[in-house]
C-alpha cells in the first residue's frame, strides 16, 4: 500500500488562465515538454506547490525522442504511471544491424536487464504520448498547464524569483515564485536570461526524422541500424506493420534545404528502404552542450535547457526525466523539510556530471558513425561487410552483458553523495553507495512513498529494527531475503526520495548514525555516506 503523500495546499487559478495580479507560488516551471511535466508531476506528488507554463498551445505532436529506458520506467512506478505506460508502449524486441541492404544479425532483446530491473529491455514510447499521459495525470489531481504563456523576464531576490509571463492576449502576468527550473528546452529563455554560457558544437550535416508508413526493405519487427559508404539509417517500430520511425542524415551543400523527396531517393539507394506515405517529416541540427551552471542563485536548468546531445543511444529525454525527477525530490526537501541550501546544490553536482560524460560518449560515438573522411568510408564501404559474419556472433553475447545494459538503461549511474565524499572514497566508487537501489525484486514498492527511508536487508531482530524507527524518524522496511549480490544482510541501507542510497552501514552502528535523521518538525539532517 501507498502511504498518503503531504497534502498539497490549494493554488488558484486551476485552469489554463492568470489572473492578472503576482500570483505566488513554490516552484515556476517554465516548459511543458517531457522534462517540465515530470518536474510538475513528481512535484505534485511530493505536495510541492507548482505553477508550469509554456509558450506553445498544447503538448508536442511530433516527437524525435522515442525510447524509454528502464530507469525512466521506475520513476513512472513512483508516480504511479507505470501501468499507463506499459499499455500504450511497444517493446523492441531487438536490433538488426546491417550493411546497405543486407543485415548481419537480428539481436534479441528478450533477456536484456532481466533481474536487474522491473521493467527490462527497452521500450518504445514517444515524446508526444509521454507528454499527454503526464498532461492527463496532472489535471486528474486538480493542475494544468498554462498553454500559451511566454516568459519575458525574471529577476531574482532574496527570497525569491519574480517572473513575466505573456499571454496570448497581450497581457502581462507577474508570478512570485521562491525558486524557478528552466526546462524550455535547447533555446531555452531562463538559460538565456540566466547568463548561463551552452558551450558546445554543432554538427555540420542535417539530420532527418521521418514518421513512415508502408516501410519495405527493413526487418520488420526490430530496431534497424544500417550503414554504407557514406550514410547511416536508424528505425524504429511504431507498432504496426511497415509502421517505422526513419532517422538518418543527407548530406547537402552548407545552406541548401533537405526535403523528403531526396530523402526518400537517399534511403532507396543506400539501403533499399522504401515507404508508402508519412504522417510527417521534418529536419535538425544536431547539438552537443552543456550549460555551464545548472544552478544560479534560485533559477535551475534541466533537460534539453541544461545540455543536448545527439539521439544515439536513446539517451536524451529519458536524462531530462531523470533531472526533473531529482531535482522536484532535492525541492521538497528544502520546501518541506526543512533541508539547508545545500541540498539544492546536490543537483548540478550530481546531474551536471552525467550530462558531461553523456555529451562526451554520444559525441565520440555519433561522430564515428557519422564521418565523412576517406578513412570512414573505406572503413563502412570494406570492412564492415567483411567482418559481418563474425559480428553476427559477437554481437549477441555482448548484448546479454550486464554492465552495458545498465549504461544504456541508465540504472548504472552514480552520484558522490557529499561535497567532499569523492575525496574520502579515495576516488573509489560504491557498488551501493551513491547509486539507484539495486533491485531485490520485492522492495521497490516502498520507492512509491517518495519519502526518505531505511532498508534492513537479511536477518534483523524486531528491536532493532524498532529502535531504527524511532531515532531516525523514517519508516523502516524490512526484507529478509537478499536476492542481489549489491546488498547485503545485516546491513542498513539509507535511501532517499529519487530512490538512490544516500549511506549504508551494519544495523548496530546504522541506528547511533542516522538518529533523529528525518522529520518534518526537525527537518533533514543527512548524513555523509561512509565511503560514497
Amino acid at each position: 500500500m501507498t502511504p498518503e503523500m503531504t497534502p498539497r495546499p490549494e493554488q488558484e487559478p486551476a485552469a489554463g488562465t492568470l489572473p492578472t495580479d503576482a500570483l505566488p507560488t513554490d516552484v515556476l516551471i517554465v516548459g511543458a515538454g517531457p522534462t517540465g511535466l515530470m518536474l510538475a508531476a513528481c512535484l505534485q506528488r511530493l505536495g510541492v506547490r507548482f505553477l508550469i507554463a509554456d509558450a506553445k498551445h498544447g503538448p508536442t505532436r511530433e516527437s524525435r525522442a522515442l525510447a524509454l529506458q528502464a530507469r525512466s520506467l521506475e520513476i513512472y512506478d513512483q508516480l504511479g504511471l507505470v501501468q499507463r505506460v506499459l499499455k500504450q508502449a511497444a517493446v523492441a524486441p531487438a536490433i538488426a544491424p546491417g550493411y546497405r541492404e543486407h543485415p548481419f544479425a537480428t539481436v534479441s532483446f528478450g533477456n536484456l536487464g532481466k533481474g536487474l530491473t522491473p521493467f527490462p529491455g527497452i521500450h518504445i514510447l514517444e515524446q508526444s504520448r509521454n507528454e499527454r499521459l503526464l498532461v492527463a495525470a496532472l489535471e486528474e489531481r486538480g493542475d494544468s498547464v498554462h498553454w500559451g504563456h511566454r516568459l519575458l523576464g525574471l529577476e531574482q531576490g532574496g527570497g525569491g524569483v519574480t517572473a513575466r509571463l505573456g499571454g496570448g492576449d497581450g497581457d502581462v502576468r507577474r508570478v512570485e515564485a521562491r525558486y524557478l527550473v528552466g526546462a524550455d528546452g535547447a533555446s531555452s529563455t531562463v538559460r538565456e536570461l540566466s547568463g548561463t554560457p551552452f558551450d558546445g558544437v554543432t554538427n555540420p550535416d542535417t539530420f532527418y526524422v521521418a514518421d513512415a508508413r508502408g516501410v519495405t526493405g527493413l526487418v520488420e519487427d526490430a530496431v534497424n541500424l544500417r550503414f554504407s559508404a557514406g550514410d547511416f539509417l536508424l528505425t524504429f517500430p511504431q507498432g504496426a506493420v511497415g509502421h517505422h520511425r526513419l532517422i538518418g542524415v543527407v548530406r547537402t551543400p552548407d545552406g541548401e534545404q533537405v526535403t523528403e523527396k531526396e530523402t526518400r531517393r537517399t534511403v532507396g539507394r543506400e539501403f533499399g528502404v522504401g515507404y508508402r506515405d508519412s504522417s510527417w517529416f521534418s529536419t535538425y541540427r544536431v547539438h552537443h552542450r552543456v550549460a555551464a551552471r545548472f544552478r544560479s542563485g534560485r533559477v535551475f536548468l534541466a533537460g534539453d535547457a541544461a545540455h543536448v546531445h545527439s539521439p544515439v543511444g536513446a539517451q536524451g529525454m529519458n536524462t531530462g526525466l531523470q533531472d526533473a525527477h531529482g531535482l522536484a525530490c532535492a525541492l521538497a526537501d528544502v520546501l518541506l523539510r526543512g533541508s539547508g541550501d545545500e541540498r539544492l546544490d546536490r543537483y548540478e553536482a550530481e546531474r551536471r556530471p552525467v550530462a558531461l560524460r553523456l555529451v562526451r560518449t554520444t559525441d565520440r560515438l555519433f561522430s564515428t558513425i557519422t564521418a565523412d573522411s576517406p578513412l570512414a568510408r573505406v572503413i563502412r564501404a570494406g570492412v564492415l561487410p567483411r567482418l559481418a559474419p563474425l559480428l553476427g556472433r559477437v554481437l549477441p553475447r555482448l548484448a546479454r552483458r550486464a554492465k552495458l545494459y545498465e549504461y544504456v538503461s541508465q540504472i548504472r549511474i552514480h552520484y558522490w553523495m557529499s561535497a567532499d565524499a569523492r575525496r574520502r572514497a579515495k576516488g573509489r566508487r560504491d557498488r551501493l553507495i551513491g547509486r539507484r537501489l539495486a533491485w531485490n525484486e520485492d522492495n521497490f514498492a516502498a520507492l512509491r512513498s517518495l519519502a526518505w527511508q531505511v532498508h534492513v536487508y537479511g536477518a534483523a531482530d524486531q528491536a532493532s529494527l524498532d529502535r531504527m524507527g524511532r531515532e531516525s524518524g523514517l519508516p523502516v522496511h524490512h526484507f529478509e531475503t537478499v536476492r542481489n549480490p549489491r546488498l547485503v544482510g545485516g546491513q542498513a541501507v539509507l535511501v532517499r526520495p529519487d530512490g538512490f542510497v544516500q549511506d549504508a552501514r551494519k544495523l548496530p552502528a546504522a541506528v547511533a548514525d542516522w538518529a533523529v535523521h528525518s522529520t518534518r518538525d526537525r527537518g533533514v539532517r543527512i548524513p555523509a555516506p561512509g565511503t560514497g
